[in-house]
């Protein structure tokens, strides 16, 4: 969609392993959260596999990355929780414009 600067890209290369790392240890502690309630091993099994299998599709999780996507990987990342615009800190202000009006429609 959009072109954003050289300096966005390589910042969002540098911070995108961070992020994913951050969203996952987030969703093993809600997994183990998960493990620990009351009911059946099998009930609680199947539920994170369930959660697990949605859960492995979010760009906080795996995304290809390329600079063309990296305007839906950022979109997805902060709609996934695993980021906030507290997180866009040190990007321009142009993406971070772009960002909070796409994200608030």
């Amino acid at each position: 969609m959009n072109k954003f600067s050289e300096k966005d890209w390589k910042l969002f290369q540098k911070k995108i392993s961070g992020w994913q790392e951050a969203y996952m240890e987030k969703l093993n502690r809600e997994y183990i959260a998960l493990l620990n309630e009351e009911g059946d091993a099998s009930d609680k099994f199947w539920k994170l596999e369930k959660r697990i299998r949605e859960d492995k599709k979010n760009c906080g999780v795996q995304c290809e990355m390329s600079r063309s996507n990296q305007f839906y990987i950022m979109l997805s990342l902060l709609r996934e929780g695993a980021i906030t615009f507290d997180d866009l800190e040190d990007f321009s202000d142009d993406l971070k414009d772009i960002m909070k009006r796409v994200a608030d429609n």
